[in-house]
């Protein structure tokens, strides 16, 4: 018995010990970058991080930036079109495969296909689809349609659009394959006793399957948002912010000042500001997960 309890005390502290350099790397990595970086935003850094305390004022110069706010606003129309597009791309998608079409794993395989494109990717070549005199414009005006124009890239008040529509095209199909899992869950019961009573599908779906997959729904919402925030390298790609900075977003904005313009403190501040919604979006979503944990 007693030569046991050794053998015990290993297997149980085994998993600890696995998980051990995971979080070191998250301690130090990840929530000592944030620690160093909110640091860095009280002081007058430039080229160099510096101890020189000035308080708020580089927030404040945040803020009076046009460039930032403009970046800002950018992020939240995109943000808005970009959820609620790839939501409803993906939950189309995921209930047209749901019901067990002919090459259902050729399909799944196409729809997902995009998402293993980094976005680098996918960028450069929705910049060449989209460019004027190119791609989609030129191939329509060689089908006859001679006045097509599709400038949407180079016009200031749509370049942002562009992006939406390539990042859309790269992401629905990750939410097709998380809301089809959360369909292939569902008891099939609940559609035989739906077919008695003669309720439409349509109705089904949104009154029972969509409230059951509320969970499902949570987690892709959060996946798309924290995706929202991270937005850069599609905009490098098909327009490096442009026409002007018509397409400018805070990831590039705090790029830019952090390795062109020499300026860390503005950039950490803008870093800072940034990293507020992510919070303000994963502290409901991890209480909520706990207190389900502590119920069960």
């Amino acid at each position: 018995m007693t030569a046991m309890r050794p053998r015990y005390r290993l297997r149980s502290v085994t998993p600890f010990a696995a998980l051990l350099p995971m979080a070191l790397t998250v301690i130090v990595a990840y929530v000592g970058a944030a620690l160093w970086t909110l640091k860095v935003s009280f002081t007058s850094s430039r080229t160099f991080a510096s101890d020189n305390f000035v308080g708020l004022a580089q927030y404040e110069r945040l803020f009076a930036n046009e460039r930032w706010m403009l970046s800002l606003h950018n992020l939240a129309v995109y943000g808005l079109l970009f959820v609620l597009a790839c939501m409803l791309i993906g939950f189309l998608l995921a209930v047209f495969i749901d019901q067990n079409v002919t090459g259902e794993g050729v399909l799944r395989t196409i729809f997902l296909y995009p998402y293993a494109m980094s976005f680098m990717a996918t960028g450069l070549v929705w910049q060449w689809l989209l460019t004027p005199g190119n791609g989609l414009e030129q191939a329509l005006q060689q089908l006859g349609f001679r006045d097509v124009q599709l400038d949407w890239i180079i016009d200031q008040n749509m370049a942002i659009y562009t992006i939406v529509i390539a990042t859309v095209w790269q992401a629905s199909g990750l939410v097709m394959a998380i809301l089809l899992a959360g369909l292939r869950g569902i008891d099939p019961e609940i559609w035989k006793a739906a077919r008695l009573d003669g309720i439409p599908k349509w109705r089904v779906y949104l009154s029972i399957v969509v409230p059951m997959l509320g969970a499902t729904l949570s987690t892709v919402f959060l996946l798309l948002a924290v995706a929202v925030v991270k937005l850069f390298d599609a905009v490098v790609a098909m327009t490096q912010g442009g026409p002007g900075t018509a397409s400018e977003v805070p990831a590039k904005f705090i790029m830019d000042h952090l390795f062109l313009r020499s300026n860390i403190g503005l950039a950490s501040a803008a870093a800072v500001v940034l990293l507020v919604p992510v919070l303000a979006l994963l502290a409901p979503y991890i209480y909520a997960r706990s207190r389900a944990k502590g119920r069960a």
